[in-house]
């Protein structure tokens, strides 16, 4: 099994405390997140770590200058009490092609919902991803996400920590991996409490989160 799933764009790491998040990610592995932007109307902004090549790490939380979104906030993290790495997403070729083509093997992951944030810098970023509501509840079955004719966040030279691997435990593995092979991706997976961990080659050392 690859280390590294195929079509891997990025993992998300949601936090109910994201300066706090930042910091200690920084302090276990001597790299700081850059700052990502903010998600306006939802409540949340993101920190960014490459993880080599065109994948990174979103350190997702939420934004105290925004007011209460009055809508739970993206990836549940109001619901966190400590950070937790809860989806992961794919980037295809394709994506109107990659959806109906998992429709067919026997999966839905949602249709695909236009989002955009801003950069520090005033860069405005949109992109295409698929309907988180219609994910698997697990959050180890990727969704989908196509960056469009903006600069994907790894352009933007983005300090690095190199994913090194990523795997997941779940009850039933065989069923995330036929939801998987529906949307041509992998993940190694073994037997267990539903939780995803990962690995990246830092300044000081290899440094797992979970």
């Amino acid at each position: 099994m690859n280390a590294i799933p195929a079509l891997l764009d990025h993992l998300v790491l949601a936090t109910p405390d994201l300066a706090a998040t930042v910091a200690d990610f920084t302090r276990r592995t001597g790299v700081t997140p850059a700052p990502g932007g903010t998600h306006v109307g939802l409540g949340t902004r993101n920190h960014l770590v490459s993880l080599g090549g065109a994948r990174y790490l979103e350190i997702i939380g939420p934004d105290p200058e925004q007011s209460e979104p009055g809508q739970p906030r993206p990836f549940d993290v109001d619901g966190f009490t400590a950070p937790h790495t809860v989806t992961w997403a794919i980037s295809p070729p394709d994506l109107d092609a990659a959806i109906e083509s998992a429709r067919a093997q026997g999966y839905d992951p949602g249709s695909a919902q236009a989002m955009s944030r801003r950069r520090p810098d005033g860069t405005l970023l949109q992109w295409r991803l698929t309907d988180g509501d219609d994910a698997h509840p697990s959050g180890l079955v990727p969704f989908l996400i196509d960056w469009g004719t903006s600069l994907h966040p790894t352009a933007s030279g983005l300090p690095t920590t190199p994913l090194l691997s990523l795997s997941a435990t779940a009850p039933d593995p065989d069923e995330i991996r036929r939801l998987l092979t529906a949307l041509g991706t992998n993940l190694d997976l073994t037997t267990g409490p539903v939780g995803m961990s990962f690995t990246v080659d830092t300044p000081r050392g290899p440094v797992t989160f979970h």
